[in-house]
């Protein structure tokens, strides 16, 4: 099984696939003339507009839940793990890929609205959605949502709960075991409730947590002001190594894309 997994792992993660995803990025942004340029405007218009329904979520707390997954711990651990890989030069990566990404991201939710569906008064939608209705592919479709399944359920919570975990027990002390029971606890409370709870909850949290993220950032910033200059030299003279493009990939990924 392990050999398997590793075999798996070294085809996901491999140089090409990294290179389909971002020839895909690039021309998604030359077809749609840099679309994460040119609508920031009407991004920030349309990101309070819409309420809620008893079929959907409004456009702010769609926002929300989708930030809930690459705020905080994803960026964390995420920067980290580059910068641990491909050196300082995987931030400058990072920036582009994201830039890029941005692209793939509209596209994809652009789809998953035109293909959604009315299902027991709610929306469904997303990627095995248009796979199946959109190409055609219907066992594609399938392992798709099989593998988001597995993704979403285990591995990507997994992962987060740890980075949690070991971030408090690092801070004050707690076990582990006590802070993943916590989370337990509380994630199950809020993903039972359906996703006008998931919607609320990341409404409450979110706005929040990103704003603290975003304060404490620029806080350390200043602190340490005067290294900002060599700081930003170093990425730019370390960008152009292939391990530096790996890490900001692999971050990439970390992050939700």
């Amino acid at each position: 099984m392990s050999e398997f997994i590793t075999a798996l792992n070294g085809v996901l993660w491999s140089s090409p696939v990294i290179y389909i995803l971002l020839g895909v990025g690039l021309l998604f942004s030359i077809l749609t003339r840099f679309l994460q340029v040119r609508h920031i405007k009407e991004m920030v218009l349309l990101m309070f507009q819409g309420k809620s329904s008893e079929a959907g979520v409004s456009s702010f707390q769609a926002l929300s839940i989708a930030l809930s997954g690459r705020v905080g711990t994803g960026n964390i651990a995420g920067v980290a793990t580059a910068i641990a890989f491909g050196g300082p030069g995987a931030v400058f990566w990072m920036w582009a890929i994201a830039f890029i990404g941005a692209a793939s991201a509209f596209v994809e939710s652009t789809l998953a609205q035109i293909y959604k569906v009315k299902q027991d008064g709610q929306y469904r939608g997303g990627p095995a959605y248009y796979i199946e209705k959109g190409i055609g592919w219907k066992w594609f479709a399938v392992l798709f949502a099989f593998a988001a399944l597995i993704a979403m359920a285990i591995l990507m919570p997994g992962v987060q709960s740890n980075s949690i975990a070991a971030g408090v027990e690092n801070a004050f002390g707690i076990k582990p075991v006590f802070t993943g029971l916590a989370i337990v606890l509380l994630l199950g409370f809020i993903i039972f409730g359906g996703v006008k709870r998931i919607a609320n909850a990341a409404t409450l949290i979110v706005p929040f947590m990103a704003l603290g993220y975003i304060l404490l950032s620029v806080v350390i910033v200043l602190l340490n002001i005067t290294e900002l200059p060599g700081v930003i030299s170093l990425i730019f003279r370390s960008a152009f190594g292939l391990d530096s493009a790996f890490g900001g990939s692999l971050a990439w990924r970390l992050l939700g894309e």
